[in-house]
């Protein structure tokens, strides 16, 4: 090692590095490791001395630990993309959405004209059975104003202790002026799965791996098998533009339509890190056809449930090619003051390919039309290999991924029809529109 690691360097830098390789020699493992470890502290007190410096001479005065989580942070997203620090406020965030439950109102929000508008209020929550209705502005808080909040300091005040009550200002469109509803707060499960009944086909929409995927999809295919019965021709799994999430999720997802071997494999630095997830007898979906569709914004979980069932031949790959997310990331928790997110292994499919800054390429390319005022924003492609400082990926073959565009309105969604007529045994020749069927969850 030390060999190649002098290849291609100047003389006098050579000369140097050889004579303390020589030095070297002749100490011991252990004067070495004295050596490595003295430099590291060096180093720590480089830091002290910068930190000390910012903290006396900067133009006004920092945050002191604003400054060590950045430093932290920094330390972390050098690594890859995806390793990063979470201070306390953050890792209670992340694990709401890994949790898929929390303290709220039960309404889907965006921001308006500096308030908040009510997108949907979720059915049987506080906000439905307290008359919150979709296109509603709320204007304060506990009559605290909203101007001035972003919509994530919007949120997180409607958030809160579940029995807990709000008060809401609404504004509504032909009522003159605005008024008070007093909402209380309950436990609101985030729905991970949507599915309804297209014709003879069960459409199932995931749009992400947190703790309520599993038993959502389960209910889901159940609901779907009833609703539909004998004339069930099988299932497409709509994975696009799902980021991914917990990797327990991914697997029992992929379980759910397999019998029987391996569903995803992760090699870690050492040896004893690596683990091989298998499945267990018992096809939710009996057997019948399924569809997965991916596109540039599938990544990680959704990555191993389309790896694993196209390398077991029980689901057909539409779309295009997927984001190519294959590291696992470690969440561990530090105390009081965080957590922290460490890529500690890759996955590979039960074929053993490594989708590492490369993705899925599906079965088949269908390919979306991106209307002509978003392709600017649209067109551009997503994938792993274009995030500065991610992982290479291991045989040196990389892709920059597809674009994430679906259209809103299913006449438009040339992926999904031709999905949907797949799993109708139309296969390649038969891409004929279909109409939207009836609700099923």
């Amino acid at each position: 090692m030390r060999h190649a690691f002098l290849t291609g360097i100047g003389c006098a830098a050579a000369g140097a590095l050889a004579a303390s390789v020589a030095i070297y020699s002749f100490d011991t493992a252990g004067g070495a490791q004295a050596a490595a470890k003295s430099d590291i502290y060096r180093q720590l007190n480089l830091f002290g001395d910068v930190f000390d410096r910012i903290r006396s001479d900067y133009v006004e005065k920092p945050e002191e630990s604003k400054l060590i989580d950045s430093a932290i942070n920094g330390m972390l997203t050098s690594l890859d993309p995806h390793s990063s620090f979470m201070n306390a406020k953050t890792f209670r965030e992340m694990q709401v959405q890994t949790r898929g439950e929390f303290g709220g109102l039960g309404i889907e929000v965006t921001m308006e004209k500096g308030v908040v508008k009510v997108v949907t209020p979720i059915d049987d929550t506080p906000a439905a059975r307290a008359g919150i209705l979709t296109g509603d502005y709320i204007t304060h808080l506990d009559s605290q104003p909203i101007n001035g909040l972003t919509l994530n300091q919007a949120v997180e005040k409607m958030r809160g202790r579940v029995n807990s009550p709000i008060v809401l200002t609404i504004v509504r469109k032909g009522v003159e002026e605005p008024f008070d509803v007093t909402v209380v707060r309950d436990i609101i499960r985030i729905k991970a799965v949507r599915a309804r009944a297209e014709g003879n086909v069960g459409y199932i929409r995931i749009s992400t791996f947190n703790e309520q995927t599993q038993v959502n999809l389960t209910a889901a295919i159940k609901k779907l098998k009833k609703t539909i019965g004998p004339k069930l021709a099988g299932f497409v799994i709509d994975l696009r533009n799902n980021p991914g999430g917990l990797l327990d999720q991914a697997i029992s997802v992929s379980d759910t339509f397999l019998d029987r071997g391996v569903i995803v494999v992760t090699r870690g630095r050492n040896a004893e890190e690596h683990q091989r997830y298998t499945a267990t007898k018992g096809d939710l979906a009996d057997g019948k056809r399924v569809v997965v569709l991916v596109n540039g914004g599938s990544a990680s979980a959704s990555e191993i449930v389309a790896g694993a069932l196209r390398d077991h031949d029980r689901a057909k790959i539409i779309g295009t090619r997927s984001f190519g997310k294959g590291s696992v990331q470690t969440i561990i928790p530090l105390g009081s003051n965080g957590a922290m997110r460490l890529t500690t292994a890759r996955y590979y499919t039960p074929s053993g390919t490594s989708i590492q800054a490369k993705g899925i390429v599906p079965d088949i390319l269908i390919e979306q039309e991106i209307p002509e005022d978003l392709k600017k924003q649209m067109s551009r492609a997503r994938g792993e290999a274009t995030l500065r400082g991610h992982l290479r990926g291991e045989d040196g073959e990389e892709s920059a991924g597809s674009p994430s565009y679906v259209p809103a309105k299913m006449e438009d969604d040339k992926q999904l029809i031709f999905a949907l007529n797949y799993v109708r045994g139309g296969g390649k020749e038969s891409q004929k529109k279909t109409k939207p069927g009836t609700a099923a969850n």
